[in-house]
């Protein structure tokens, strides 16, 4: 894979970024730079698919987990998201990384239909969309149909940027091409390339109708979008939709261990990648373990002691238990609320074979268990329990093969199981607002998976979290979005700032997005 890195490192030196680079016109005029147009489809896939998980894992711990509340930067003051101390350097950042591999694997597409390739053509779709639904998720309106054109006849560095609705319906076409593609059965010529299905096309087409679901999901608030009739015409014909129906059918990427094919952390020691930093928070551990009126910890959920870990110094953690830190803390509370305060699981969550998911069966379920809760697909209620139990089930067996990997070995049994979704944790019985336990248990679900806890919280404004004093960079509102970076603003304002004026909000973190629950109330 070494050369295979380097040719997508070539690729991302040439990718083109909605036109927003100062030096777009010299990149592409240069006859001294070397262009991936030069290689094979194939030679872009593995690279797409490992460094894509890699950002996916980087991205959970870095950004979602911050911002959602799962973890919180209090051992120190050098990062502070969980503050919502985020830059117009960080808007740069996550915008140029998104857009590069939107842009390389556009790129892979049109190399696929010149090299005849259907079965990259198809897989190229599926992860456009995955990447690019990202983008506009944290941004609001992007460029989609102008995007990474420039290069080609009639192409502009200056493209349009086009509403949230528009980018959508242009996934979602995306994503049934893509499915047409997938149906015929194409060969992958090198399924050894393929850490995550082998080269099945059966797989990959589970994958991209399922993140189909997701998608149809995000925008469910929006009635225009007609997506109980999208969701039925999925689930009433499973042979030409096929979607996830077990753990096995996880997309999940598997790294060997061995360089390049290694987890994001495999280099990463407990204090930088937990410790000395991002500890678990209040928020996490109060939606996992129960306490009586001594406020004793009596249950706690049987995932935890896999994704985290108690902090073992007697002298901050005498009692031995599980101790959340303070979101947005502010920096009079800081070295209170991190005493004593849990880890991240570093010999599970970092270790060089550790997978990467991008979706899971447990999402699927929960999907279907919302979208019967509220008349979106048939079954009522009754439907909706057996999803919701479904996913529960399916989540926590996801985690028990980790357990093995834990300093301290976890078992989950089926018992356990039976015991947890009869708790008040998760008890379906013993809960009044199932819309609301659905959405919190599809939080904890969801741990790890990229940044879709951060999208799901603003979809559905569960579970409810508590805002710290010390959030004070963003007047105490959690970013609704990311801002345009100011490059972006510059080089391309006239349909940046049509973007803003469409959604009538400022180029900041306050604007909410198209989908949001707060946009549509």
């Amino acid at each position: 894979m070494n050369k295979l890195y380097k040719t997508l490192t070539i690729g991302l030196i040439i990718a083109i970024t909605f036109g927003c680079t100062s030096d777009f016109e010299n990149i592409n005029t240069n006859p001294n730079t070397t262009t991936v147009g030069e290689i094979k489809a194939s030679g872009m896939f593995e690279p797409l698919l490992y460094n894509g998980a890699k950002l996916w894992l980087n991205y959970s711990w870095f950004w979602n987990n911050e911002l959602i509340q799962f973890t919180a930067f209090t051992g120190g003051t050098t990062r502070q998201e969980h503050r919502y101390f985020i830059s117009d350097g960080n808007w740069q950042s996550v915008w140029n990384t998104y857009s590069r591999y939107g842009n390389n694997v556009s790129h892979m597409y049109n190399l696929s239909i010149e090299q005849n390739d259907k079965s990259l053509e198809a897989i190229a779709l599926t992860l456009k969309v995955l990447y690019m639904s990202n983008l506009t998720d944290i941004y609001g309106d992007i460029p989609y149909s102008e995007a990474f054109n420039a290069q080609a006849a009639g192409g502009t560095t200056k493209p349009k940027f086009e509403s949230q609705k528009e980018v959508y319906e242009q996934m979602f076409a995306d994503l049934m091409a893509a499915n047409e593609i997938y149906a015929t059965e194409p060969l992958f010529i090198k399924p050894s390339l393929d850490g995550m299905y082998g080269g099945s096309m059966g797989q990959w087409q589970k994958f991209n109708n399922s993140l189909y679901l997701r998608l149809l999901t995000r925008v469910s608030g929006r009635i225009e979008m007609n997506v109980g009739d999208k969701m039925n015409k999925v689930l009433n014909d499973p042979s030409t939709y096929p979607i996830f129906t077990s753990n096995a059918d996880n997309a999940t990427v598997i790294f060997s261990g061995i360089d390049p094919y290694q987890n994001e952390f495999a280099v990463t020691n407990e204090g930088s990648f937990t410790s000395s930093g991002r500890k678990l928070a209040e928020q996490l551990i109060k939606m996992t373990v129960l306490t009586d009126n001594s406020n004793m910890q009596v249950y706690e959920d049987p995932r935890l002691a896999i994704i985290g870990k108690k902090n073992s110094n007697v002298s901050e953690n005498p009692n031995n238990i599980w101790i959340g830190t303070v979101a947005g803390s502010t920096e009079e509370e800081r070295t209170t609320v991190d005493f004593g305060t849990s880890w991240l699981n570093t010999a599970v969550l970092a270790r060089a074979e550790s997978p990467t998911t991008y979706m899971d069966y447990a999402e699927v379920q929960f999907i279907l268990a919302e979208a019967a809760l509220k008349g979106n697909i048939s079954g009522g209620e009754t439907a909706a329990k057996e999803y919701y139990q479904n996913a529960i089930k399916a989540s926590v067996e996801k985690w028990a093969e980790f357990g093995q990997f834990s300093e301290t070995l976890v078992l989950i049994s089926n018992e356990d199981i039976t015991i947890f979704l009869a708790s008040d944790l998760a008890s379906w019985d013993s809960n009044d607002n199932k819309e609301e336990l659905i959405a919190n248990q599809k939080y904890l679900a969801l741990f790890w998976i990229g940044m879709e806890a951060y999208h799901e919280y603003r979809r559905t404004e569960y579970p409810k979290l508590t805002i710290g004093d010390g959030t004070i960079f963003n007047d105490m509102i959690l970013p609704t979005r990311f801002g345009y970076p100011t490059t972006t603003m510059a080089t391309n304002n006239a349909n940046a700032q049509a973007a803003l004026d469409r959604v009538q909000g400022s180029n900041d973190m306050k604007t909410p997005v198209w989908w949001s629950k707060q946009a549509i109330e």
